[in-house]
């Protein structure tokens, strides 16, 4: 949910006196894993990002030792190592590809090398200090952004296939592959941007299409888990059965929102006729928000 764009439906929202919460808005915290959407979908997004780079691909993905020759591995190069990236890691591994990944966090160096991948980045004194205390991806400095594009448009080069997943919470998406590295892969490459529909990683990604650019397939589809409907439903509902469990009393016959609850206090965005999420308000939630507030009763 972008505060930028969403300010007016969620004054609309709390003019209602309806509460509401924001899935996506689940902080990155042990407890709150089962309900973490954000996780699950992107899950099943980095492995579905792989099959369609391989449906695309012309060629095999693991080595070939045969009687005819030797078939090289696909060289696959995963931009961005969240929930997505490092899935995306661990399909093309097991389908045999050599894969190189990057990151502006350096906790996913060790997430990456422990998949198998070989771990691509500048890694400098703004690069230690590049995660949020959330866990996301800050924004980075124009400087750090040039030296990193310098390092990657040189790797880029030499892949086959690119699978870029890097996310701002509230922001765009961060340009990663100009036209000018689209230019320097080799005929029959294939890039798949999963944050196109956030504005895209890629230059020339286009939301819902594959399109080719000098020959290299750039694929841009709407909605990747979506693509695996049974098993990204599936697992959606088991984050909301997760969430109602945690706001209902012990009896199951009403909703109780503890907002001291740290996972309460990152997701609800209005109750009681107020915006409660400082991320929204612009404010900490009202001194006057009681710790347990009954909702309505709800039958079963």
């Amino acid at each position: 949910m972008d505060p930028h764009n969403n300010a007016t439906l969620i004054k609309s929202l709390a003019d209602t006196g309806i509460t509401t919460c924001a899935m996506e808005l689940v902080p990155r915290i042990t407890r709150a894993q089962s309900m973490d959407v954000l996780s699950s979908q992107s899950n099943l997004a980095g492995y579905k990002a792989v099959l369609d780079a391989t449906a695309h691909y012309g060629r095999a993905f693991p080595m070939m030792m045969t009687a005819a020759g030797t078939i090289s591995p696909a060289k696959v190069f995963v931009m961005g190592a969240g929930v997505a990236g490092l899935q995306a890691i661990a399909t093309a591994r097991r389908l045999g590809a050599v894969v190189t990944a990057t990151d502006v966090r350096p906790a996913a160096k060790e997430q990456v090398e422990s998949l198998g991948a070989k771990f691509i980045a500048v890694e400098d004194d703004e690069f230690k200090q590049a995660e949020t205390s959330g866990g996301y991806a800050k924004e980075m400095s124009d400087s750090y952004k040039k030296k990193q594009a310098e390092l990657v448009e040189k790797h880029i080069a030499g892949q086959d296939i690119v699978i870029t997943t890097a996310l701002i919470p509230g922001r765009p998406a961060p340009k990663l592959v100009s036209e000018s590295m689209v230019k320097s892969m080799k005929p029959g490459s294939v890039i798949v941007d999963l944050a196109v529909e956030a504005g895209g990683n890629v230059a020339g990604s286009t939301p819902g299409k594959a399109v080719d650019k000098n020959d290299v397939t750039i694929l841009g589809y709407h909605n990747v888990p979506g693509r695996l409907a049974t098993d990204a439903s599936a697992l959606y509902s088991r984050n909301l059965l997760n969430l109602v469990t945690l706001i209902t009393d012990k009896d199951k016959k009403a909703v109780v929102l503890d907002m001291e609850d740290d996972i309460l206090k990152g997701i609800v965005l209005t109750n009681g006729g107020k915006i409660v999420h400082p991320q929204f308000s612009g404010s900490k939630a009202s001194a006057d928000t009681k710790a347990k507030v009954p909702v309505k009763k709800t039958g079963r």
